[in-house]
């Protein structure tokens, strides 16, 4: 079983993550995070498969792949606040 947790993370700045030419003006980006079940446990638990960071781009979206360390770092050294405004998680 898979699903997909949905947020919205808030730069106030400017920023850059791997794998982006320019940086991204300062507002809020929707931020993806596909989790899979961990199977043989006696309890449901789930692992982070990939995280997503959806950038809108000359009237469509790119999708940058990024670690969770990585938006870690930015939030304590850019200070971006992350609010979780969409929690839509879907399950396939």
């Amino acid at each position: 079983m898979t699903r997909t947790k949905t947020e919205v993370v808030h730069f106030p700045r400017p920023f850059t993550l791997s794998g982006m030419d320019e940086p991204c003006p300062a507002g809020a980006y929707e931020v993806q995070t596909d989790e899979e079940t961990l199977n043989g446990l006696s309890f449901l638990a789930w692992r982070r498969v990939a995280t997503t960071v959806l950038v809108p781009s000359n009237g469509a979206m790119q999708v940058f792949r990024v670690e969770p360390a990585e938006l870690e770092a930015l939030s304590s050294n850019d200070g971006p606040t992350s609010g979780r405004s969409n929690d839509n998680s879907k399950r396939a």
